[in-house]
């Protein structure tokens, strides 16, 4: 003989957690996403290489240029030297950002540093348009009194020694 029981209804998820949660799995895809961010420099990177340091592709133009009795104005090869140093800035900016925005998302998973996650947003803002979205969203989303109060009830999970 079975006897039926009364069973409570689930608890119905927090709204305020269900953000957190799409927010912190959109951070982990941007963070992603700056993977194919340091792919398009490196690419772009190998393309202006070999165009600027090619002298065969500038000798026509530099010929042509002396016979009207003009110099060139730069040298290409000289030219590429200095944006290397633009490639290699850029392209620590990528994987640092990337590594930060990842950091958020975990912290954001973990409900824990929510001011870390608010200045990563703001950073996030900077990267039209995926990361302008994410950071805007966060800022809406981390502001709220009840996701202040979610971040005050839940306590970080530490090790246990």
């Amino acid at each position: 003989m079975n006897i039926l029981l009364p069973m409570e209804p689930p608890p119905i998820p927090s709204k305020d957690a269900e953000h957190l949660r799409t927010l912190a799995i959109c951070h982990y895809v941007v963070a992603g996403l700056s993977v194919f961010g340091i792919g398009f420099l490196l690419l772009h990177y190998s393309f202006m290489k070999m165009f600027f340091a090619n002298p065969k592709l500038w000798e026509e133009q530099s010929k042509a240029m002396e016979k009207s009795g003009a110099v060139m104005p730069f040298n290409p090869a000289e030219l590429l030297q200095i944006f290397q140093w633009f490639y290699l800035i850029a392209g620590v900016w990528i994987v640092v950002s990337g590594v930060l925005t990842f950091m958020s998302g975990r912290c954001l998973h973990r409900r824990t540093h929510r001011t870390f996650s608010i200045v990563i947003a703001g950073l996030n803002c900077l990267h039209f348009p995926f990361g302008t979205a994410l950071g805007i969203f966060t800022l809406i989303v981390l502001t709220k009194d009840s996701v202040f109060q979610l971040y005050a009830v839940s306590k970080p999970q530490t090790a246990s020694v």
